[in-house]
């Protein structure tokens, strides 16, 4: 019998906690439609009371989804609780998530309280919620680090208050998966009404066991998997969407099923890429870039001849089609918007238009465009409301010779022209952008990175820069690599 798992996504929320990595209002939203389209159970939104930008995301996202449940997380505190209330109260299906630190480390040092006072701290959140709405999610922060016994008299308490969802958080990472299962499992059997309830995993990847961790508890009895889409996440990230439902498909014997289209999988995971600027590693399970590709003479020859030889997943059954049709100069406009509609990227007309311009000159430099190049022009037509923009650049660089570049700016609509000379052509670009901006700005990370390994390749670049002690990321991508390193830097400047 086969036992249905509810896929909670956190990308929106934990996985937008990556520094550098934050989205605009319309992004969210763009992101949470498609993921609805995936069949995403429950988004979790983001976290209201944190900023006024963040509580209007929430509220926009749960105007925008129908069927999904909208959820908003909150700390123990009854303000974070009535503003993710009002922030979500558009939402069909609306979930707050409230809780509360149970580790010793959390209640020693974080809350400098005791065991008990935090049960009744987590008794009274719940309470609090569910006078909100009806569905009340209670999370157990660093529950991988806190004592079994101690923790179930929580959990117990938590339901008993009126939470429907109980988290679980392995949130340092910390758990083996035999030790996170027999902690679920130890849940299972000591907790009076947990059979009435849904008990969910949140699981980071902190010594590379999200996943492995996530399906451990599911197989104890844990129903709802918190997932992010490529593993984004803080720190080492959280347990990648892609990874647990491919895993669930792939091991029928497990008898779990998710409600999620896989062919949206790598469409969605190219658009959360480019739109945080966070760079999906080429090895990275299902949706990297050399998943399914083969280089060694018998891998390639056992693949030709039978391709479950070397393979466990069909590339197209998480959207990866290698039949289709190839983009060059000569395609119109209708091909681009079906190519970036199978990215999940909807653009309307005048957006297209712009990109599609755009199109036009990339297809002049390279014959073929790759979806990266696709997905890469998306963003870069965003671009072009920035109030810093790049007129030209010229560099001028070689052997024997000090590099040399010149610049010049668009500043909202009034020009300015500088040169300057540096220890490279990107460090003398930068330098002459420098010259303009007249802040303090200095550059922490420079990324550079090839979409595929042609001479005429578009790269890509990402870029950390610290503006007045707080740092912004920045991106961009150009078959010129020091033009992209500029427009980059400026993207980041921005944003500054």
């Amino acid at each position: 019998m086969n036992e249905r798992i509810y896929i909670f996504d956190t990308t929106l929320r934990d996985g937008e906690q990556v520094p550098g990595c934050q989205l605009n209002q319309k992004e969210k939203v763009e992101i949470a439609k498609r993921l609805e389209e995936m069949g995403v159970d429950i988004i979790e939104a983001g976290f209201p009371v944190s900023s006024p930008g963040d509580f209007s995301s929430v509220m926009e996202i749960s105007k925008a989804v129908t069927w999904p449940t909208v959820c908003a997380l909150t700390r123990a505190v009854e303000t974070d609780i009535k503003i993710a209330a009002e922030a979500i109260r558009y939402a069909k299906r609306p979930r707050i998530h409230t809780g509360i630190g149970t580790s010793p480390y959390h209640i020693r040092y974080k809350f400098k309280s005791t065991p008990e006072e935090i049960l009744e701290r987590a008794v009274r959140c719940v309470r609090y919620a569910k006078s909100f709405v009806e569905d009340v999610q209670f999370y157990a922060e660093d529950a991988g680090r806190t004592d079994n016994e101690y923790l179930a008299r929580v959990i117990e308490a938590a339901i008993k208050a009126g939470a429907t969802v109980v988290d679980i958080p392995d949130t340092t990472g910390y758990c083996l998966p035999t030790e996170y299962a027999a902690k679920i499992r130890y849940l299972m059997e000591n907790v009076k009404g947990i059979d009435k309830v849904v008990v969910a995993t949140h699981c980071h990847n902190d010594l590379g066991m999200a996943t492995a961790n996530t399906m451990a508890a599911l197989s104890a009895g844990a129903r709802q998997a918190e997932v992010t889409v490529n593993g984004i996440g803080e720190r080492a990230g959280n347990t990648a969407l892609e990874e647990v439902v491919m895993t669930c498909r792939s091991h029928p014997e497990l008898g779990f099923t998710t409600n999620i289209n896989t062919q949206k999988i790598a469409g969605i995971s190219r658009m959360v890429s480019t739109l945080m600027n966070m760079p999906v590693q080429p090895n990275k399970a299902i949706v990297g870039r050399n998943a399914f590709a083969h280089s060694s003479g018998i891998h390639q020859d056992g693949v030709l001849k039978n391709r479950e030889s070397y393979e466990i997943i069909d590339p197209q059954d998480v959207g990866i089609d290698d039949n289709t049709f190839v983009l060059t100069a000569r395609s119109g406009r209708a091909a681009l918007k079906h190519r970036l509609e199978s990215l999940g990227v909807h653009m309307e007309k005048e957006a297209l238009d712009k990109c599609y311009e755009l199109f036009l000159k990339l297809a002049d430099i390279k014959r073929e465009l790759t979806d990266e190049d696709i997905l890469m022009l998306a963003g870069k037509h965003r671009m072009a409301h920035n109030r810093i923009k790049l007129d030209y650049l010229q560099v001028s660089s070689g052997v024997g010779v000090r590099p040399v570049a010149s610049v010049g700016l668009d500043i909202a609509g009034e020009k300015f022209e500088a040169c300057a000379t540096a220890n490279g052509p990107v460090d003398a670009a930068i330098a002459a952008i420098k010259k303009i901006i007249s802040r303090k700005i200095n550059v922490r990370e420079l990324l550079i990175q090839a979409f595929d390994k042609g001479i005429s390749d578009v790269g890509k670049v990402h870029i950390t820069v610290d503006c007045d002690g707080t740092n912004y990321n920045g991106f961009s991508a150009n078959s010129d690599i020091i033009a992209a390193s500029a427009e980059a830097f400026l993207d980041a400047i921005n944003k500054a």
